[in-house]
């Protein structure tokens, strides 16, 4: 992930982005959206871009429009990955933010959730984040899992993985070329029990379901593709 494309298109930050608000949820600020009262939640798990991307935050709006409480928290504690900063690249930025301490951070929020009645959870991780889904799958903390553009998932991950998972890959993406994602699509297909989900895009680039440009309307397509996968999955798994 110290390659060029975990970064690239890097999104305008913007801390009031989003139709919901930011409150502490198991004391880390989050991005909340959606009904308070609905037993179904939803955990958004952002690239290292950080819970301020107005993209993620729409996305968030629009799985909450589906009938989820949906919570987006600050896994990155404020230190979200500034490419400007010529003097600390991702490789040094990665140091601080090792994706195995997300599980510290999901735990509480998890936690929270369960004690204001949520009964069901679903978690999503993009590109950073996606490695810290398969932590928290494989801790059975939430009822289903997905995927998308996943950065340093391995196949001894997705080897532990027991919920319905659904896995999102680029065609163009060295971080997670299709052929590990294929990989991990014949582990799981081995895996009768373990319902899965496996789907390549093509003509898109590591990052292209939050970090795609809202005027170029190929891209806006191939994301909100990706976006309907994502909430037929939870609606398939969750509801």
């Amino acid at each position: 992930m110290s390659g060029p494309e975990c970064c690239s298109n890097p999104p305008t930050l913007n801390p009031s982005a989003g139709a919901g608000r930011v409150e502490k949820v198991g004391g880390i600020d989050t991005y909340v959206t959606g009904s308070a009262d609905s037993k179904l939640a939803v955990l958004l798990i952002s690239d290292v871009y950080g819970y301020e991307a107005p993209n993620l935050r729409k996305l968030a709006d629009k799985v909450a429009a589906a009938g989820y409480y949906v919570v987006v928290p600050d896994f990155l504690h404020g230190d979200p990955f500034a490419p400007e900063k010529a003097d600390r690249p991702v490789s040094v930025w990665i140091k601080d933010h090792p994706q195995d301490k997300g599980i510290e951070v999901a735990k509480p929020v998890i936690e929270a959730l369960k004690g204001k009645g949520v009964s069901t959870i679903g978690a999503a991780g993009f590109c950073w984040g996606a490695k810290v889904v398969t932590e928290v799958a494989r801790h059975g903390l939430i009822n289903a899992a997905v995927l998308l553009h996943p950065s340093f998932v391995t196949v001894d991950d997705i080897n532990s993985i027991e919920i319905p998972i659904a896995i999102l890959g680029a065609e163009t993406d060295k971080i997670s070329p299709p052929e590990l994602v294929k990989q991990f699509e014949q582990i799981l297909s081995a895996k009768p029990g373990v319902p899965s989900f496996v789907k390549i895009f093509p003509q898109v680039a590591h990052g292209w379901t939050v970090r795609y440009n809202t005027e170029d309307a190929k891209a806006v397509s191939a994301a909100e593709e990706a976006h309907q996968d994502l909430l037929t999955w939870f609606a398939k798994h969750l509801k």
